[in-house]
């Protein structure tokens, strides 16, 4: 319109003609009168409003100042709160932790002195018990027999494979109870290290202030506010790791007593078998020595007797030597006398008496000479009997040695000791 208005005044100005405006409208009095009472009607409204305006705005300043100023002491005291809260909960994480670590390292004693009793086991007392064993096959002849000490023996071999076998199962129990120590110990360390964190956030924003620099608005769209577990759920998290901690401690202290038991358990059945095989040692050697002590007085009541026999023997061949000579006289006066001439041959009392000398002599030589044959024969076997005694001897000397010098000097440096 206006550029119109313009167009055509441009026109007018080129045809020399003026355009003059239409005079202002013109109003009555009571119209002046009524415009100014309205306007002052609206001045005063507008000054009560701004009145009450800023009797509002400072009522709702006020207000927001003294809420903020409640809200922030309310956050500063729930920081404060919490940040107690975090210490008090790490302070008993950090103790039950203590408390874990002790009992790790009590374990890891136990599993050392396990260690050694399966070491000792194995390089001691199993080795010395096989070693006997295999000494006692050297035995011979009628020794080597299946004795109350070689069944101790064998009783002593198979207690020790027991013992290591109960021993190595309660070592890898142990390595079980640490490794869950452990895991307790890890979750513990994360939890503190996750409220070490929570803390130094906390203390830091304890003192920001509104008036700190570096404070910022955020315009993002995601809520700051990103927590999502309840304070309940938080509380018996740390509730539980502690609890979880103290169980498992507990449970450590128990398996140790346990292998407290174990170990002397171990200790005492190795020791009663010990004893049980050293007295049938010792038995044994006293039943070998008094037959060995036997055996030495027979074979030298033996020895004597072959030496009167061979003796006997000898004056018996003496005297059957000298009985020849009385029989060959004898004979030698019959076959002399048999030579008589005539009548003078016959029985007379010389006759008689030579012949009842003859029968006699030859009776009496027969008789010598069983006797000498009995004689030769039980020299034979007091002979064999006496060898035999010596070997029977030299298997005693034999087993004896193997008895009481090799495996009881053996079984001296045989140590059984509660670790």
């Amino acid at each position: 319109m206006a550029k119109n208005l313009e167009i055509k005044s441009d026109q007018l100005s080129h045809e020399h003609i003026v355009i003059v405006r239409p005079p202002p409208p013109r109003y009555t009095l009571n119209e002046w009168h009524l415009n100014h009472q309205h306007r002052e009607r609206c001045c005063l409204d507008q000054q009560k409003l701004a009145e009450l305006v800023t009797q509002e705005a400072d009522r709702v300043r006020e207000e927001v100042e003294e809420r903020i100023k409640s809200n922030k002491d309310e956050t500063d005291k729930q920081i404060e709160n919490r940040r107690i809260d975090i210490e008090f909960n790490a302070v008993e994480i950090q103790k039950q932790r203590k408390d874990v670590c002790i009992e790790i390292d009590d374990l890891k004693t136990y599993m050392e002195r396990i260690k050694d009793c399966l070491a000792s086991l194995q390089r001691n007392a199993k080795v010395i018990c096989g070693k006997c064993i295999i000494l006692r096959e050297g035995r011979i002849g009628i020794d080597l027999c299946e004795d109350d000490v070689e069944h101790e023996l064998k009783a002593e071999l198979n207690i020790i494979e027991g013992s290591q076998k109960m021993l190595q199962s309660t070592l890898e129990e142990a390595n079980e109870q640490v490794r869950r120590l452990k895991s307790v110990t890890y979750f513990m360390d994360r939890d503190l290290e996750d409220k070490g964190n929570v803390a130094k956030i906390d203390n830091h924003n304890s003192i920001l202030k509104e008036t700190s620099l570096n404070l910022s608005m955020y315009h993002g769209f995601t809520p700051l506010n990103q927590g999502f577990i309840t304070n309940e759920e938080w509380e018996e998290f740390t509730k539980n790791n502690i609890e979880k901690a103290s169980k498992e401690i507990n449970s450590a202290r128990q398996f140790r007593t346990y292998t407290d038991i174990i170990i002397r358990q171990a200790f005492q059945d190795l020791w009663n078998q010990y004893h049980a095989v050293n007295n049938a040692f010792k038995q044994r050697i006293r039943e070998i020595r008094k037959a060995k002590n036997k055996m030495e007085v027979q074979h030298s009541e033996v020895v004597r007797q072959a030496n009167e026999m061979t003796r006997t023997i000898t004056e018996l061949e003496k005297c059957m030597s000298e009985k020849e000579g009385f029989m060959a006289l004898a004979h030698t006066r019959l076959g002399n006398r048999a030579q008589r001439p005539g009548m003078e041959l016959c029985k007379d009392l010389v006759e008689i008496a030579l012949t009842h000398e003859t029968v006699e002599l030859r009776r009496n030589l027969s008789k010598t000479q069983e006797v000498f044959a009995e004689a030769q024969a039980s020299l034979r076997y007091l002979l064999k009997t006496q060898i035999q005694l010596e070997e029977d001897l030299n298997v005693k000397t034999n087993s004896l040695k193997i008895d009481e010098v090799d495996c009881m000097t053996l079984r001296e440096s045989l140590d059984y000791h509660a670790y």
